[in-house]
Formats: C-alpha cells, structure tokens, sequence
C-alpha cells in the first residue's frame, strides 16, 4: 500500500514538472508572435521564393528570359547598287521581365570584308567582285551605327544600350518590341546569287536590372 502511494505521488510530481516545463517553453517564444490581450499586435514576415513553377516549396528558379531575335537580315542589291532590306525586322521580349540590347557587333563572312557605309558611289571605284559592303543599323528609332574601314573582319556597332534598346515585359504590348532598321552597300558581283551569306549580326542581350 505504501509503495502504490509512492508510485501514485511520483507520478503527479513528473505530471506537474511537465505542465511547467509547457508553460515556460510557450513564455520563451517570441512576444511578436503571441498576441496577449485585446488590441495588442503580431508580426509576420512575408518571405519569396522564386520557384520553376511558381508553386511554394518548388524547385528554386530565377525568371526565365526569353527573347526573339531575327534568323536572317536579307539585303538585295540591285543591278545598279540599289540596296533593300526587310522593313519588319524586329527583336521581341517573350520575357516576363524588362530585357534591354547590351551590345551589337558584326562578322564577316568567309570571303568577304567589312568597309564604311555611305553612299553606294563609294563603292564606284572597287572591283567587281571584291566581295565588300557597309552596314548601318538602328534599334528602335535610335541613333544609326555604321561600319567603318578599320577592321574588315569584325566591328563593335554598339558597346552599350542606349535609347531604343530597351524592352519590357511581355504584359506590356506596347513596348516589348524593338524594331531594327539597317541598310548596307554592296560592291558589283559578276554573277547572280541568292541567300548567299556575307556576314552575322551578334546581338547580346541582357536584364534590365538595377
């Protein structure tokens, strides 16, 4: 009997130091998370998490960039140097956010060299067939880069964006469009040709970020 007494005691004792160690880890979280009385306050953080398919507890993922950019720039010359090109080029933001034109440069192709651009009249006194052209090119109605006669391989058109670089986001429509504009002069061929290669047009683009 006495035993059973000791036994039930011991238990109630291991019962209160229970509830008390309860009550002292509640008292210990923090005081902006517990709201003690009417009128009194309570904090939560908002936290963000950028996750492939925008669910919580995704796979962490930046915003994903995509943007178009034009396969072929075609230029036709015709049989007296006059020059065409397409009016409908354009380079399109699929992106969600801002993206802008960082640099553009242009290469040569194989067998053919880089000149200034001008006037076609330039060209008057080269030889037919010597495989040389100047390039212009504008980005949304902004300032006209040109090639010059210094490197005949490969130029810088733009080392920085500037205005009429810039993109938005795909939600704004009217503004996720740049238009490219650009002109060339071509030296006389002695035989026709079509979709012939004479140099690549490298545009990086980057976020506009802050």
């Amino acid at each position: 009997m006495k035993n059973t007494k000791k036994i039930v005691s011991l238990v109630l004792a291991i019962c209160m130091l229970a509830s008390l160690a309860i009550s002292a880890s509640a008292s210990e979280l923090p005081a902006d998370n517990m709201v003690g009385e009417s009128g009194g306050t309570g904090t939560s953080s908002v936290t963000l998490s950028s996750t492939a398919d925008g669910s919580i507890g995704a796979d962490p993922a930046a915003t994903k960039m995509s943007v178009t950019v034009p396969t072929v720039l075609p230029v036709a010359v015709g049989t007296d140097g006059t020059v065409s090109t397409a009016t409908d080029a354009k380079i399109i933001n699929n992106s969600y956010g801002a993206v802008k034109v960082a640099n553009v440069s242009i290469e040569a192709a194989q067998g053919w060299n880089l000149t200034a651009f001008g006037d076609k009249a330039t060209l008057a006194h080269e030889k037919v067939n010597s495989n040389k052209f100047g390039f212009q090119i504008s980005l949304g109605n902004g300032e006209k880069k040109l090639t010059d006669d210094k490197n005949a391989s490969k130029q810088t058109l733009l080392d920085t964006a500037v205005e009429g670089c810039y993109m938005s986001g795909v939600g704004d429509t009217s503004a996720n469009t740049v238009a490219i504009a650009y002109d060339a002069i071509v030296t006389p061929v002695s035989e026709a040709v079509t979709n012939t290669a004479i140099a690549s047009i490298l545009f990086i683009i980057a976020w506009d970020a802050v």
